[in-house]
């Protein structure tokens, strides 16, 4: 009986770690975000309309939401297609070099992410009048840190040249209220809320790259594409802002089953209009986009695309 007793609890334990992994944590980044938005409806409409649940919460950005794949915390994430490049091939960051994280693959590309440089000053007009003026470069382990890097280094600066703050996107935008810092980098899919409500409520303005300089920053990483800001994107702003952009990719590691990855990307791009609904972002999802983000994909997502007649690189 003592024996039977054991292997119904056994049983019970590991029927409740299968139920347990079903249930995906998605992470995403701060509240102030298009992550966190973004990120909520598509958790909530997969959990809704398909048998994998999959909840999403704030995270940190990029490098926080590899490093929570890598330590299994999270089975999904949002990051910035560069930050994940760097950390997959072990390069150009410190942190990285020597040091690959290949626990994770891609599900899909999602949209792009601008970097936005904002300033309250008007006579910051250039990444080069950023010198030795406070400037908030993202929180700890956003992808945001990583953009700064670049644009200093593409003009020949580095972070010595700046004063640093490790701010949020929300913390950022209300120290530009107040008048504590005098610029911050905000990376995320245009408009962004935070960048929505400075413009709103005390006015800024958005630091243009030229040509050479966005030249410079593909030549960093070709993961940087140069991207347009519409005039009227932000209240104020009426002039077309050059800068460049990354790809938001969604990102699982092992965890994910090749039946679950699958699930998920059929359930976003098939549904297009629904989730567009729900949050403007949708309107930007594209296969021929959604299959490039210079990342292996996940073979679930892999088997979805091919269904679609694209064929894309997968882990060995």
């Amino acid at each position: 009986m003592k024996k039977l007793t054991s292997l119904f609890i056994a049983l019970v334990l590991v029927l409740a770690c299968t139920v347990a992994l079903a249930d995906l944590t998605f992470t995403t980044g701060g509240t102030a975000g298009t992550y966190y938005a973004y990120g909520t409806v598509l958790a909530q409409y997969i959990t809704s309309n398909t048998d994998v649940p999959v909840t999403a919460i704030a995270g940190n950005g990029s490098a926080a939401n590899i490093d929570l794949l890598d330590l299994g915390d999270a089975q999904l994430a949002l990051v910035q297609n560069d930050v994940a490049g760097y950390a997959y091939n072990g390069i150009r960051f410190e942190q990285y070099e020597g040091a690959p994280v290949t626990s994770f693959t891609a599900i899909a590309a999602l949209y792009d992410e601008t970097v936005q440089v904002i300033t309250c000053n008007p006579d910051i007009k250039t990444v080069a009048d950023l010198a030795g003026k406070n400037v908030s470069i993202g929180s700890s382990g956003s992808g945001t840190y990583f953009n700064a890097m670049d644009f200093l280094a593409a003009y020949d600066m580095t972070i010595d040249d700046i004063k640093p703050q490790y701010l949020s996107f929300g913390d950022s935008a209300e120290s530009l209220k107040d008048g504590k810092i005098d610029a911050a980098f905000v990376v995320a899919g245009a408009p962004t809320p935070a960048v929505t409500d400075l413009c709103t409520t005390k006015g800024a303005y958005l630091v243009a790259l030229d040509d050479e300089h966005a030249a410079k920053l593909a030549e960093i990483n070709p993961a940087y594409g140069k991207t347009i800001i519409p005039a009227g994107t932000y209240e104020g702003i009426d002039e077309d802002i050059v800068t460049v952009g990354v790809k938001a990719t969604i990102i699982a590691n092992e965890d994910v089953t090749e039946e679950q990855a699958y699930t998920i990307v059929s359930a976003i791009f098939e549904n297009k209009d629904a989730i567009t609904e729900a949050h403007a972002k949708g309107a930007e999802l594209n296969l021929d986009y959604a299959s490039v983000c210079g990342l292996p994909y996940h073979a679930g997502a892999a088997k979805y695309f091919a269904e679609k007649g694209y064929t894309v690189v997968t882990a060995e």
